[in-house]
């Protein structure tokens, strides 16, 4: 294979008079990155090499795109030295797009020789340039003068205009003062993990001369842009400027050094920049997990129970495997020191966020009142006036007389819809915890807590052996009999595997008797057993095998799930397969996968991760087995007498754990899988996955997907098209008055009749289950979706898409 050696060998010899070979532009840029400085240039000879092969490279080399564009700026400096000025404009030009797209990873360096390559060629200097070189450069002092010796004395900022929070910043620092500066200066030296005894004393001694109530109030103002947006109009879209990284760092240790807060604004504000910090940016990764990094340590240092929460929180949401170590560290922390184990720690930690009754509070501002309901996961923010009538939006007395009340109010709402997710979540991982409440303990944390127990009372729960759920004010089974526990009873949620038939279908007529919406599938969840093809191989389940998956999407997705899994990369390395440790079982799921494709670009993202999975089997090890191994020597055992750690028997993993894991595995394939997305009919890459795509949108359905038809048996006869559906085994017929329709259950693809013509309608993004359809869970976008097709397909004839209707008459008139 040829390397940036012998690329660099050909050149710096004089020998290569034609032009590069495939992928040599890409291996020399690379190769002299590494070799940057006056001694290799030298060495290489770039610039004695002829004018026209040099010319040859700069327009070879300007092809480059990703990562490899930003080593090239002190290359095409020294590559266009003695040439034209027009050469060396085009050069730098011609890399502006480029630059614009990776701003963040721009290397000062680099661009310092763009500038001079423009500035010798007698070009303009671009407006981005321009605001490149900003982002480069210290923040000027404003409170320099000649006679105090100027900013050497002082320090410099390294602080990026561009983005909201330093935007604030630098607008306000004239009218704050030079005492201001002088903090800036210090957080913009916080370049270590964590800051030491000597930074910690230097920050407070700064704190106190502008005053600590003062400098937190200001520092959640600033904070308040960076938890959300970091640009002005920015959806959140690209990295933290690496030199704002360490001022936010600073100022996030500052805070933390505050005396503690009695309102829960400074958690909540610190908990938000972790947050966004953590939200990916396609091809780079998180914004910054410096920033939440640094934020954490923040909460972790923070007294008081508000930090508490946010830590649990976070450590509930958060995939990302350093901060994710971090936050389980740090919740654990404050486990042991309230002598309590960490499930104890997360629900007490919970907030009420202000309200006063289960899903309620109410909030008087002057002659109006706020009414404040959770419904479901989502709160809603009502007002009524003076004589109790409903209002529509917030009065004008409440936005001019309270706004600071106005404003906390609503930060609250958000708060608790995040908080309401993040337990949904919890709940939804306890069927495996093994988790048990006595009755006294459960009451007060699921069912009188005023926002956990807006999910607890849509659940059902095994209270001293007998199932009941909570319905007109009390505790009643699915026959409606109360229940009256002993404080000392024993509870656990409950799950379907293991009970009667009747029973479940009891339940499930209940929810939709009683328009009960369960957090997620509990009534309705899927129970998998044990298959013959699963018997017969013994160790491993083949049932989610030879699907492809979105590799990001099913990462994402696995990390909400409790999975450790790592993105599989072209370079090759062997990476274990993805894991869900079950130490209440004493087990160990794995579930195989491997990167399909072999043409970056195509098959793979910029970072070099592969955009593709193929799946293959599941199986069980105990705990503590090597990951993605068999035992030393094949033959299970360590050694003699020790524990066996090769596969387990799939006959010998208890019911509910296989269940679950494979509901997780189904849940995988049914989200990431390219073979629900309308966009991959063509087959994707030359077709590859045409055959692909078909059997899974049309084929067979999953465990989930027949629990969907279930519960669509139930649902079709309320829709008020109901005479135009009905239910085949893997589809939901609708007859339109143009065409026939036929939607699959599994995928949501739709077939037209005559014919089984596809049918593409692309979903939004956030699709949803029509407004007149009760759905007694929430989670199942796939259902939302059915029923979504199924109501415009059946008056076909008021669609008004042209990307649809011209599908329908296309084929009606054929």
């Amino acid at each position: 294979m040829v390397s940036g050696v012998d690329v660099v060998a050909r050149y710096g010899s004089g020998t290569l008079t034609g032009p590069l070979g495939d992928g040599e532009p890409r291996l020399l840029a690379v190769h002299l990155a590494g070799l940057r400085g006056a001694p290799a240039r030298d060495a290489v000879g770039i610039a004695a090499l002829p004018v026209e092969v040099r010319r040859s490279l700069v327009e070879q080399l300007l092809s480059l795109e990703g990562p490899d564009a930003l080593r090239l700026g002190w290359l095409l400096e020294a590559l266009t030295r003695d040439l034209p000025g027009a050469v060396g404009t085009g050069a730098a030009l011609g890399l502006r797009g480029q630059v614009l797209d990776v701003w963040s990873r721009w290397r000062g360096f680099e661009l310092a020789s763009l500038l001079r390559l423009v500035r010798r060629c007698g070009g303009d200097v671009p407006a981005h340039f321009t605001t490149l070189a900003r982002m480069t450069t210290p923040l000027p002092d404003p409170f320099d003068a000649p006679s105090s010796g100027g900013r050497a004395d002082r320090g410099s900022v390294s602080l990026s205009p561009g983005e909201a929070w330093t935007d604030e910043v630098i607008a306000d620092l004239p009218r704050l003062g030079r005492d201001w500066w002088d903090l800036l200066v210090h957080a913009s030296t916080a370049t270590a993990a964590k800051p030491s005894q000597k930074w910690d004393r230097g920050a407070a001694a700064l704190v106190a001369v502008v005053g600590a109530e003062r400098f937190r109030a200001t520092l959640l103002r600033w904070l308040a842009p960076a938890g959300g947006g970091w640009a002005p109009g920015d959806d959140g879209g690209r990295p933290v400027e690496p030199h704002n990284v360490t001022v936010l760092r600073g100022l996030l240790w500052m805070l933390s050094g505050l005396p503690a807060d009695p309102s829960t604004a400074t958690a909540r504000a610190v908990g938000a920049v972790v947050g966004a910090s953590l939200r990916k940016v396609p091809g780079v990764g998180p914004r910054s997990a410096k920033v939440a990094g640094a934020g954490v340590f923040a909460l972790d240092r923070m007294e008081g129970d508000a930090p508490l929460a946010e830590l649990a929180r976070l450590a509930l949401r958060t995939t990302h495997g350093p901060v994710a170590r971090q936050l389980e560290a740090a919740v654990q922390r404050r486990a042991d020191a309230l002598g309590l184990t960490r499930e104890e720690v997360e629900e007490l930690a919970v907030p009420a966020c202000g309200l006063t009754a289960v899903g309620r509070r109410e909030q008087v501002l002057g002659s109006a009142t706020a009414e404040f309901t959770v419904s479901g996961t989502k709160v809603a923010l009502t007002w009524r006036d003076a004589a109790g009538r409903a209002v529509r939006s917030v009065p004008a007395a409440v936005r001019r007389e309270h706004a600071e009340e106005l404003a906390e109010l609503r930060a609250d709402a958000k708060h608790a819809a995040a908080v309401l997710t993040a337990q949904a979540e919890r709940l939804d991982r306890q069927f495996l915890a093994r988790r048990t409440w006595a009755f006294a303990a459960w009451r007060e944390r699921y069912l009188d807590h005023p926002l956990v127990g807006t999910l607890g009372r849509r659940l059902i729960w095994v209270v001293a052996g007998t199932p009941c759920a909570w319905a007109d004010g009390a505790l009643r089974t699915v026959g409606d009999e109360v229940v009256e526990p002993a404080a000392d009873a024993r509870v656990e949620l409950w799950h379907p595997i293991g009970r009667e038939v009747a029973e479940v279908a009891a339940w499930r007529e209940r929810l939709l008797r009683h328009e009960v919406v369960q957090p997620f599938k509990q009534a309705h969840r899927e129970v998998y057993l044990l298959t013959d093809a699963e018997r017969a191989t013994g160790t491993y389940s083949n049932r989610f095998a030879a699907h492809v998956l979105r590799q990001h999407q099913f990462h994402a997705l696995a990390g909400a799930r409790g999975w450790r899994d790592q993105l599989r990369i072209v370079a090759g390395l062997e990476v274990p397969p993805p894991v869900r440790e079950l130490p209440g079982w004493g087990l160990r799921a794995e579930f195989w996968v491997d990167g399909v494709g072999e043409h970056r670009g195509t098959d793979t993202a910029d970072s070099g991760a592969f955009l593709r999975l193929a799946t293959d089997r599941v199986r069980f090890l105990p705990c503590g087995a090597p990951r993605g191994g068999e035992a030393p020597g094949g033959d299970g055992r360590a050694d003699e007498g020790a524990r066996p750690f090769g596969p387990v028997p799939l006959e010998d993993v208890p019911p509910l754990v296989l269940s679950e894991v494979m509901r997780d595995v189904d849940l995988f394939v049914g989200v990431a899988s390219i073979g629900n997305d309308p966009a991959w009919s063509d087959g994707g890459p030359e077709g590859r996955y045409r055959d692909y795509w078909r059997s899974y949108s049309f084929g067979e359905l999953s465990a989930t997907a027949a629990t969907r038809r279930e519960l669509l048996a139930r649902l079709v006869p309320r829709l008020a098209v109901a005479q135009r559906c009905t239910l085949e085994e893997r589809f939901l017929v609708v007859r339109g008055d143009l065409r026939t329709y036929r939607i699959h259950l599994g995928s949501g693809n739709v077939l037209m009749s005559p014919g089984d013509e596809y049918l593409c309608i692309v979903p939004a993004a956030s699709a949803a289950a029509p407004g007149e359809v009760f759905l007694p869970f929430e989670g199942d976008g796939i259902l939302g979706i059915v029923l979504s097709k199924a109501l415009l397909l059946a008056d076909d004839t008021r669609i008004t898409d042209p990307g649809i209707t011209s599908q329908i008459r296309g084929g009606a008139r054929a």
